[in-house]
């Protein structure tokens, strides 16, 4: 069962408050970063036994700052504090109104128009209420670069490749068989690129344990509690190993954890990318309670150019729960089930 424990043990006015928060509190707020982020500039990063930074702890990358930039702030990375504020206003205004009770007695919605409203409630979200700020700046995408925020366009053989899969699933069938289903409804992995990499901020559960081990780095992903194994100064595994989350090798340049990967599960796509797909993360420690988080993906396969994001990643004193994908979670078998009925009783 698809759960957002920390939305559960929320008070039922928690978004109310919210609203009440980020109108009366934002300047103050605002202070307390700039003075965050001057502090960083002379943070002495800790050091784990055998000496290498220590980035161990429960992290949260939840923001209301989209991964592509919204076309009206074209160009503009770095938003104003009024435009931050505003943009967190709007979140807390539409958070306090969509979390009032559902009416009980209102009808199914119509098929085709449904929308992500009409499953989950409001109050399971748990997408953030602030503007992502990093190095002391507010965002207006996460993507930093191309310079219009938004991921490039795909490449001709890319989407010749995309078009070519669409209508063999189509001829397939949805339903043809559990293969036939995405990865994140079979328990598989997480949606939306959650466990990475890239690790994306999504709609709940965008918290990250990192521990440490000599030689390694291991990232547990609360979404679908995927583990991320990240091999320190160690070669590439052999052709033949596709994990799921790919081959991860790590090594350390000053303070930055420095990750790159390829060679994923083909079953694994992010975005539609290729078998070439490759990806460099870097995890930097700038503050007692912050990590600096970024990417850079290479796929000439797929986009016409590289493209990059930058995600904080804050320090939370919350707890790390199970997500318990097939518990009670009857939607795979019973859509199969369903298709077989169909398939059995049509002329």
């Amino acid at each position: 069962m698809r759960t957002n424990h920390r939305a559960a043990l929320d008070s039922p006015s928690r978004l109310e408050f919210r609203l009440t928060c980020v109108l009366s509190l934002a300047a103050v707020t605002w202070l307390l970063s700039q003075l965050a982020f001057a502090q960083s500039e002379a943070f002495n990063v800790p050091l784990t036994p055998d000496g290498v930074p220590d980035l161990q702890g429960i992290w949260t990358s939840n923001t209301i700052t989209p991964l592509e930039r919204d076309p009206r702030f074209g160009d503009t990375l770095v938003l104003t504090r009024e435009q931050a504020m505003e943009l967190e206003r709007a979140v807390a205004e539409y958070s306090a109104t969509a979390d009032a009770p559902s009416d009980p007695n209102r009808g199914a919605p119509d098929k085709g128009t449904i929308e992500l409203a009409d499953s989950y409630n409001n109050f399971w979200f748990d997408d953030g209420t602030r503007v992502a700020e990093y190095n002391g700046e507010y965002r207006s995408s996460l993507i930093s670069a191309p310079s219009n925020g938004r991921i490039p366009a795909y490449t001709p053989a890319a989407r010749l490749r995309i078009d070519t899969a669409e209508a063999q699933r189509a001829e397939m069938g949805a339903y043809a068989g559990p293969e036939s289903r995405p990865l994140a409804e079979r328990c598989l992995l997480s949606f939306s690129s959650s466990g990475g990499p890239p690790m994306l901020p999504i709609l709940y559960n965008n918290h990250y344990q990192i521990v440490q081990s000599p030689g390694y780095v291991m990232i547990l992903v609360e979404m679908v509690h995927d583990a991320r194994i990240i091999r320190i100064d160690k070669g590439s595994l052999p052709e033949n190993h596709q994990r799921w989350l790919g081959d991860s090798v790590g090594h350390w340049e000053g303070n930055t954890l420095v990750v790159t990967t390829s060679k994923f599960n083909p079953s694994q796509r992010f975005r539609n990318s290729s078998e070439n797909f490759k990806i460099e993360e870097r995890f930097t420690r700038v503050g007692e309670d912050r990590i600096n988080y970024e990417f850079t993906v290479s796929d000439p396969d797929t986009w016409v150019e590289e493209w990059s994001a930058q995600i904080p990643m804050n320090r939370t004193d919350e707890k790390m729960y199970e997500y318990a994908c097939h518990e009670g979670n009857y939607s795979l078998p019973g859509v199969l089930a369903g298709a077989r009925r169909d398939e059995a009783t049509a002329p």
